[in-house]
């Protein structure tokens, strides 16, 4: 059976489908959400697995603090973030 395919904004497409809420200002969340085997590292976020499953608990300065280490993390960790469409040309 071949392995899925992810597309980035799968996500999104679902929170739209099934009607869910959009999600706070206090997320890294950019709807890609893909676990890189080799860090264990979203590709989107650069959260961990254990992270993103308790964010909604994550009193509002540790998410912060979070927030603040994921650039380096993902740079660590030899991973870029995917581009964003406000740099997307036409």
């Amino acid at each position: 059976m071949p392995a899925p395919v992810y597309e980035p904004g799968a996500c999104f497409s679902l929170r739209n489908r099934f009607k869910i809420a959009p999600m706070s200002k206090e997320t890294p969340c950019i709807a890609v959400c893909i676990i890189d085997p080799k860090t264990s590292l979203c590709l989107g976020c650069g959260r961990t697995l254990p992270e993103i499953a308790r964010w909604h608990r994550i009193e509002g300065a540790e998410r912060l603090a979070i927030m603040a280490r994921l650039p380096a993390r993902m740079a660590d960790a030899g991973l870029k973030p995917p581009a964003t469409s406000s740099g997307a040309k036409s």
